[in-house]
């Protein structure tokens, strides 16, 4: 698992921020926390617990303190936050950054940049967007797509099928996301995000034909940047003898960064339409997620026609 980062320059650009100072190319200045800080606290002089690794986000409440500090109370407290080098401090609401303050970026080398919104708002989307970029990543070798709004992950050895699957999947309506190789993030305490790198996305190999650019034969529509995990599908070789499961009763999972996400594993021989079961294993999936479980309720009728046959 590769713990990510992400650069200053990307955030800037993302976010349309203006630059005050950098004490080098945004380029090259990596931010590794996801989550943001409002030094009001440490403004005061209250360091204990401080997290200089954050960003740093003067809002109107911590710029309207500052302005009211006797001048060389006020030059003190900035001067200690800087010291603690955090990655970036950051204006909101246009608010200027005075020459106290520029002077004390300079000294200690911390990025000062500035935008026109509102604090709040800034800092949800600004956490939202690091939850995401800097989230605990995995790559596995699979195909992701989309399937009635259930994001399938399909593992399996090589030459299973998995790519001929995606495609009649495609062609069907449903969409791409990812091929070969998916990049899995844990964004949330309950969720995994998956995507394709940059340099294969949209892009989806066939045995005999080679790579093929899904946007453009199929359109926008049948492709996707990113989905949620809900569903692992492993295909593998059908083995004579072998004990599938036939009611769906057992729930099974497969542990992704630390998620249990449902799975079920398809045997594949000629004959099975692939493409088919999984929209069925979509929707029933979907079904269980909303609280119906078609094998539940059918063990259930099925043991209350037994009672019954017994009286």
């Amino acid at each position: 698992m590769s713990m990510p980062t992400i650069s200053l320059q990307k955030i800037i650009d993302k976010f349309k921020l203006e630059v005050l100072y950098t004490p080098k190319d945004p380029q090259e200045i990596f931010i590794q926390k996801n989550v943001t800080n409002r030094p009001g606290l440490p403004l005061a002089g209250f360091f204990d617990y401080f997290e200089s690794e954050r960003i740093q986000i003067i809002g109107t409440t911590e710029y309207t303190y500052l302005e009211k500090l006797e001048d060389d109370v006020r030059k003190e407290h900035i001067r200690a936050l800087f010291a603690y080098q955090p990655p970036a401090l950051i204006y909101t609401h246009g608010m200027p950054a005075d020459a106290v303050v520029r002077a004390a970026a300079e000294e200690f080398a911390v990025p000062l940049l500035s935008m026109e919104g509102n604090t709040s708002q800034f800092t949800a989307a600004l956490t939202a967007y690091l939850s995401v970029q800097l989230a605990p990543t995995i790559t596995r070798h699979g195909v992701l797509v989309e399937v009635y709004g259930e994001g399938i992950l399909i593992v399996g050895d090589s030459g299973v099928g998995k790519s001929e699957t995606a495609i009649e999947l495609i062609k069907r309506g449903h969409r791409l996301i990812a091929d070969d190789a998916v990049e899995l993030r844990r964004v949330s305490a309950e969720t995994i995000v998956g995507s394709a790198p940059e340099l294969i996305r949209h892009y989806i190999e066939l045995r005999g034909i080679g790579i093929i650019d899904v946007r453009r034969i199929f359109g926008m529509g049948a492709v996707k940047d990113t989905e949620k995990i809900n569903l692992v599908v492993e295909f593998e070789p059908w083995e004579q003898g072998k004990m599938y499961e036939r009611l769906g009763m057992d729930e099974n999972y497969t542990d992704i960064l630390g998620i249990k996400i449902p799975s079920l594993t398809v045997p594949i021989k000629p004959g099975r339409n692939l493409a088919v079961i999984l929209e069925i294993a979509a929707m029933n999936n979907r079904q269980k997620r909303m609280g119906y479980n078609t094998a539940l309720e059918f063990n259930k009728k099925l043991m209350g026609q037994m009672e019954e046959g017994m009286m």
